[in-house]
């Protein structure tokens, strides 16, 4: 098993640095093989450019299509195709970042702009030409595992905390990005009131827990997400009307136990009309 540990913090003495050496030991204690990619220390520009494409003429084409044209004619920029690499060895990714303003820090999300690109992360279709997303896609067959730092205490991300409930504060990466790549998301591992009175008393215990719960991972299932081929969607893509009647929130988008399996609510209807990034 294979093991991308990506970080996203300024300071080599943070302790999501801490929180990642943590990471890889316990990773390779559980069998792993482990790269990095540090992005800080690497240097990495978040912003989409167009000479991430090869070619910086303005044609008038959406950034999805010039991205899908530059990964399949191998004209990507060699930073994004290096990550992607990494990626594609990986069995799981773990990534490591602290919580800015209810996100993951800029950097982080412009990784994610640059190397989960059209071709090779989305804008796939099967044999019978329908889109692969949502519990498929480029991705599918690794899991990922976000490490998130936060200063408040942990009771404040929990599902009537002031905050709002940490797996919905992420879904727009829980399922937005992971699910729809087809990679498997699991629970997200906060580690909270880093910021707060007593943190120094606590940091041993988190750092075990942490440890604790990458001895764990192999045992550990996915978020319970709904695949778009299980049926649960109309071409509407919206939930048929008979799955959680009258229920709202982004929890519906999670199969609850007892429901129904995949396909009994009828045949999963498509229609290929999506990209990631418009324009």
């Amino acid at each position: 098993m294979h093991a991308l540990v990506v970080t996203a913090h300024p300071s080599p003495r943070s302790l999501v640095a801490e929180l990642a050496c943590v990471t890889r030991s316990a990773l390779e204690e559980s069998g792993y093989s482990v790269e990095a990619s540090d992005l800080y220390a690497m240097g990495w520009d978040p912003a989409v450019r167009l000479e991430d494409y090869g070619d910086v003429a303005d044609t008038g084409e959406t950034v999805s299509a010039r991205s899908k044209r530059a990964y399949e004619t191998g004209t990507l920029a060699p930073e994004i195709v290096a990550e992607q690499d990494k990626v594609c060895r990986a069995d799981l990714v773990v990534l490591l970042f602290p919580m800015w303003w209810h996100g993951m820090p800029a950097m982080l999300k412009g990784w994610f702009d640059r190397v989960f690109v059209n071709g090779f992360a989305f804008g796939l279709q099967d044999d019978a030409g329908l889109p692969r997303k949502y519990g498929d896609g480029g991705l599918v067959g690794r899991r990922v595992l976000a490490v998130i730092t936060a200063g408040d205490r942990a009771e404040s991300f929990e599902p009537r905390g002031l905050n709002g409930d940490l797996e919905e504060l992420f879904f727009p990466f829980l399922h937005g990005t992971a699910w729809y790549a087809g990679m498997e998301p699991l629970r997200p591992h906060l580690v909270s009131g880093v910021d707060r009175p007593g943190w120094e008393d606590r940091a041993d215990q988190e750092i075990q827990r942490l440890r604790d719960r990458i001895a764990g991972l192999d045992a550990e299932v996915r978020i319970p997400y709904r695949a778009l081929a299980d049926g649960d969607y109309g071409r509407d893509r919206k939930l048929r009307v008979e799955v959680l009647p009258g229920e709202r929130g982004l929890r519906i988008h999670e199969r609850r136990v007892g429901e129904r399996e995949p396909g009994e609510q009828g045949p999963a209807e498509h229609c290929v009309d999506d990209h990631r990034l418009a324009s």
